[in-house]
Parts: C-alpha cells; structure tokens; sequence
C-alpha cells in the first residue's frame, strides 16, 4: 500500500509540473480517503495548502492570455499610419472592419488564432526551464577603476566572448550584453561569438546589412532579437528591421520592454495583458510573413521605482516576470524568456551581488524557462561588467548545487499574483487618454505590487520553502517586528 500511495503522491507532483492543478488535486484527494500512513499523508496535506492557490493563479493566467487577445480585437494596435503593417495585414485578410468599437485597427479573432496556432512550441536547441545568461546590450562597459562611461572595444569584446565561453556550463544563453564602438561592428561580434560560444546566442540586427541578417538564418542556436510594439503602437524606426528579420527566417526573440504605470498600465494583471498582447502582435505579424517561423516570447516587464527609474533591485521586477514566464510555460506553450538576476546599483559591491543572487534563486524557485540579463549587469542594466560577471558565476554555482541538494517533492510554489477584473478596461482607458499616468486605474493601483509584495511575505512566514537559500522572498524583504 505504501509503494501504491507513494506513486500517487509522485504523479500528483508530475501533475503539478505540468500545472494540472485540477487533475493533481482529485489525486490528493483521492489519497487522503484511502491513505492511513501518516507519513504520506503528511506530504499530501502539505501540498493540499498550496493547491487552491495554484488553481486560482492559473486561472487568472489564463484569462491574461485571452485577454490579450481581446486587447487585439476589440482594441486594437495604432497602426493606421503605419502603411506598410496595413498592407500586410489587409492582404492577408486579418483586419475586422466590420468592429466599429476599437480605438485603433483590431484584428479578426480567427486570425489571431490561426497566426498564434502556426508559432512552434519546440526550440530546437532549447536549453531548458532555469536558464540563465547574459544580455540587455547594455550601453556602457563598467572598467574597474575607471569612471568613463564607454562601450566596449574590439579587444574588450574578444576578452568578453572569451570569459563567457569558459563559463559555459552556467550561462546557457550567451545575448549580446554591451554595446560596442565603431572599432568593431555586430557582424564581427556574432562571428565572435560563432567561433567561441556553442550554446544558444543572441544578438540584434539592426545594424547588419541585408546580407550579413542572413548570418542567423538557419541555424538552430541564434536567434535575433527585434520589437516592434511599444503602447499599443509600431515603432516607426523598427517596422523595416523587424519585417526583414521575419522575411529571412531567423529565429526572432520577440522583446517587449514595457514599464508598469510609465508605458502600460500599473496593476500586475493589466500590466502583463498589454505586454503578452503586443508579443503576441509581434508573433502574429511575423507569422504573416513567414508562417512556421520560430518565435520566443520575450515579454520583460519592468518596474519602477519612486524616482521613476527602473527598478532591477526591488523584488518587484522578480515577481512580474516570473509570473509572465508561468503564462507562457503553464498556458501558451510559447518558448520564453525574461529579465532577472540584475541589480539597480552601479558598482560591484557585495550587495549588488546579492541582488542579484537573490533574484535568481527566486526566478529559479518560482520557474521560469530563458533569463537574459542574469549575470554581469549593473544599474538597472546600463552597464556590463566582467568582474561582476564572474562573480555572478560563482555565487550562480553554489545556487545550482543548493538546489540540486532540495527534497523534490516540494510542489510548485504559488506566487499568488492579484487579479484585477478591470484590467481589458484599464488598457483601454489608458489608449483613450494616450498616457498611464493620467489614467483613473493607475492611480487607483499605486499600491498594487506593494500589496502582491505583502501577500508573498507573509505567505513565506507560514512555510518556508528553502531555507537553505538566503531566499528574497525570506530574507530580502524586511518582515514586520
């Protein structure tokens, strides 16, 4: 009997994984009825506390992913100016002008389905959930003992691709992560990297020539990173590059940079609403253009902080992309990637190391598929720097052998993410009145991530899921006296 109800504690678990939180709780229930040994009952009650929970949050992801679809079709995105989108969408039949409601230029609801049914749910040479690299193409190189702001050289760019390839066990995506002067070009970089780093890479290409985007094409382990939407609305200057990317077949990391109560919405629900449905446009366009290409869904919300930057050290900007990663790994399927693992501070210090430990460990418990910026980033991502790099490396190893280390029939650990019912309708009063800060919604929700933030601590009072980690839910945030 034990052997019986310890198998069903393990496939309640594998349900778990595979976010089956109905299917996992009929088996818990099911044991609890038939069970008497006090050890397996034990286990089975401990998961029985998170289930409901986990139920829920799914519940609210789902309507996010269907929301975000309404947001493109009873919305819409700004593009009547925009002729080239126009074209292409109005060849390809996907514009309902029978909706005479949308602000904007919606899309027919079959479309939409149908463009997001061809996006494949496989990378070819996926590196698997709790990935951690480099990335942000930050502007400037951090030099130690140096205070001028720069960009990396052609020698300093061939010392970073040489560190990074030595770390390769550890970062399992190598994305471009500063900015180069005119000593070397990104083409020179992608063959860099090409030659020395046999894991998946990123670079953008919008300073390539036509012949030199066809550099990626084919090849399993690139993708090229473009956007093309920002409040609902192209980017003139990134129209041409990104169809290009899309017509040559690269694998596209589809980036969406959205900024809670800056250029989207401030509640956590309506915030991931707009970012997923801008990717999704992105996928939708780049699927008209040439049906079956790759696309990784590369929605990295971020979140500011009182003096209106960005806010990479605060245990907010962990939690909202830990949550859009779940939308993508629990609903969509689509191949992802988030930010993390970064920190607000400019220089390496032990706090900005643990900022970003902290971050990853917490990203790594909640799980999330592909983290770029995870290692080596400064302020808020405008700096790249190799010391911290390595430091990061080291602090990311110890991290792994932890974990590795943990009891794996924990379960999936809720992030209890808020609903907000009014979040399709806060999208579209902010398109109405062309800004977040003006609208009613955000200010009713300026307390919203404190409030999610507050809900996470206290629950991480009553059960400690890894107390062998200095955790961020655990440690970083200062609990009440």
């Amino acid at each position: 009997m034990n052997t019986q109800a310890d198998e069903a504690v393990t496939r309640g678990l594998i349900l778990e994984q595979e976010a089956g939180f109905d299917k996992a709780k009929t088996v818990y229930k099911d044991i609890l009825r038939h069970v008497t040994d006090e050890t397996v009952l034990e286990k089975v009650r401990y998961r029985m506390e998170d289930i409901d929970d986990l139920i829920e949050e799914k519940a609210i992801y789902r309507r996010i992913d269907e929301n975000a679809k309404r947001v493109l079709s009873e919305i819409g995105i700004n593009i009547a100016e925009n002729q080239t989108l126009m074209d292409l969408l109005v060849e390809a039949d996907g514009v309902d002008f029978d909706n005479e409601t949308a602000l904007f230029i919606p899309l027919k609801r079959d479309y939409i389905d149908r463009c997001l049914e061809q996006v494949p749910r496989e990378m070819a040479c996926d590196p698997g959930m709790n990935t951690f690299g480099t990335g942000a193409t930050s502007p400037f190189l951090k030099r130690a003992g140096e205070e001028e702001l720069r960009p990396a050289n052609r020698e300093e760019y061939e010392q970073i691709v040489d560190v990074v390839s030595k770390q390769h066990d550890l970062v399992e995506i190598f994305s471009l992560p500063v900015a180069c002067d005119k000593s070397i070009t990104l083409f020179e970089i992608a063959q860099l990297m090409e030659k020395n780093y046999h894991g998946l890479k990123m670079i953008t290409t919008t300073a390539m020539s036509d012949a030199e985007v066809t550099f990626l094409k084919g090849k399993e382990d690139w993708l090229d990173g473009t956007s093309l939407i920002t409040s609902l609305s192209p980017m003139a200057n990134m129209v041409d590059h990104f169809l290009r990317s899309a017509r040559t077949g690269n694998n596209l990391l589809l980036i969406d940079q959205s900024m809670a109560g800056v250029s989207a919405p401030g509640s956590p629900e309506a915030f991931l609403t707009q970012n997923h449905a801008q990717v999704l446009f992105m996928m939708i366009i780049a699927q008209t253009v040439t049906p079956g290409i790759s696309c990784i869904h590369c929605g990295i919300p971020s979140v500011v902080g009182s003096d209106g930057t960005l806010a990479y050290s605060s245990p907010h900007q962990t939690f909202i992309n830990a949550a859009l990663a779940r939308i993508n790994t629990w609903i969509t399927g689509f191949p992802s990637a988030q930010t993390g693992g970064s920190t607000s501070l400019p220089d390496v210090t032990l706090q900005a190391l643990t900022d970003s430990e902290l971050s990853r460990n917490a990203l790594r418990k909640y799980g999330v598929h592909i983290v770029r910026h995870a290692m080596g980033a400064l302020d808020s991502l405008n700096f790249f720097s190799l010391e911290k790099f390595q430091e990061d490396c080291e602090r990311e190893r110890h991290s792994r052998k932890v974990f590795d280390a943990i009891l794996k029939d924990k379960g999936v650990i809720p992030l209890y993410f808020p609903g907000d019912a009014q979040a399709l309708a806060a999208i579209r009063e902010i398109a109405e009145k062309g800004n977040p800060k003006d609208a009613d919604h955000t200010l009713k929700n300026v307390d919203s991530f404190s409030q999610w933030e507050d809900t996470i601590r206290q629950a991480a009072k009553k059960k400690c899921y890894y107390p062998q980690l200095n955790d961020i839910v655990i440690n970083s945030i200062k609990s009440d006296a």
